[in-house]
């Protein structure tokens, strides 16, 4: 089993790894879709520079995207004083600084933590959990998001939700675009009809291809943000219960998409069954909330 340092430092070299390998991949399916396009500029140089500043952008202002995106506002002490003590005091307990704090007006129940390190980390939360929910049940999923910024998953999954939208956003070029082709595709020969067709097969495969990446890490995480969110509170029971009354809730969350699903502490779009079939549970966002309570609740 390894230690939270450890859990730290894969999360970092994995972050790493997620960034070379979507360069990689938005570079090929750039270079596909331009030859598909019949683009006369430098495919491969139109990949580089797209990759090279999306990967910086992503790093640097994923939260402040994810945000906008979210519909999310700043929230201030007088108007959300729980959210601010409960905050207050996990910061200190896990002893990082305090994340900006940022409401959703819905009356759905959830939230969610983003940001590049805990120096630079938000906590966003609706204003329907807030109510909802007491101080301890509060104190637990404060906790849990608290974990995720501790062990630095939100560096991971703010990269991966940008690249998945800009792999979305290049298959989409593609998909919505009149096809002319390549006017010198039939003097390319066999090879020039190769690269047609795997530009096409590209766009229709790539955002599957990202958004399973994307699901896979996060439903990873999950767990282990329960276990270290419950370890600050020591009292496992405030998040157990938390997620009983966020799981019974049917109202699906407007601010939320496909993109970002996978950042809250319970899937938002309120439109997949835990399933037992694993290619089912392939496009989960998170793991079976069931599981997360009977795990909580073992502690």
């Amino acid at each position: 089993m390894k230690n939270f340092y450890e859990q730290v430092d894969e999360n970092k070299f994995r972050s790493g790894l997620v960034i070379a390998g979507f360069v990689g991949f938005i570079s090929v399916a750039t270079y596909l879709i331009c030859y598909t396009l019949g683009f006369d500029l430098s495919a491969v140089g139109i990949a580089l520079v797209l990759s090279g500043i999306f990967s910086f952008a992503s790093f640097y202002y994923s939260d402040g995207i994810i945000l906008s995106i979210s519909g999310a506002v700043p929230a201030n002490k007088r108007d959300h004083f729980e959210l601010y003590t409960v905050t207050e005091n996990m910061a200190t307990v896990a002893k990082i600084p305090m994340p900006r704090l940022y409401v959703i007006e819905d009356t759905a129940m959830n939230a969610f933590a983003t940001g590049r390190d805990p120096e630079h980390a938000v906590i966003c939360a609706t204003t329907g959990l807030i109510a909802r929910l007491n101080r301890t049940e509060l104190e637990g999923v404060i906790a849990h998001e608290m974990s995720h910024i501790k062990n630095f998953d939100i560096r991971l999954m703010g990269i991966v939700t940008i690249l998945v939208g800009l792999v979305t956003l290049l298959a989409d070029i593609l998909l919505r675009t009149r096809i002319r082709g390549r006017s010198d595709r039939d003097e390319g020969g066999n090879v020039g009809a190769i690269l047609f067709v795997a530009g096409i097969v590209m766009a229709l495969l790539s955002p599957l291809i990202a958004q399973l990446i994307q699901l896979a890490i996060s439903r990873r995480r999950e767990f282990l943000a329960d276990a270290s969110g419950a370890s600050l509170t020591k009292y496992p029971e405030g998040l157990a219960s938390a997620l009983e009354k966020i799981s019974t809730d049917k109202e699906p969350l407007e601010a939320a998409n496909k993109a970002t699903a996978h950042l809250y502490i319970a899937n938002p779009l309120k439109n997949h069954h835990d399933s037992i079939s694993w290619f089912a549970g392939l496009f989960n966002t998170h793991p079976p909330v069931q599981e997360r309570i009977k795990a909580l609740r073992a502690v």
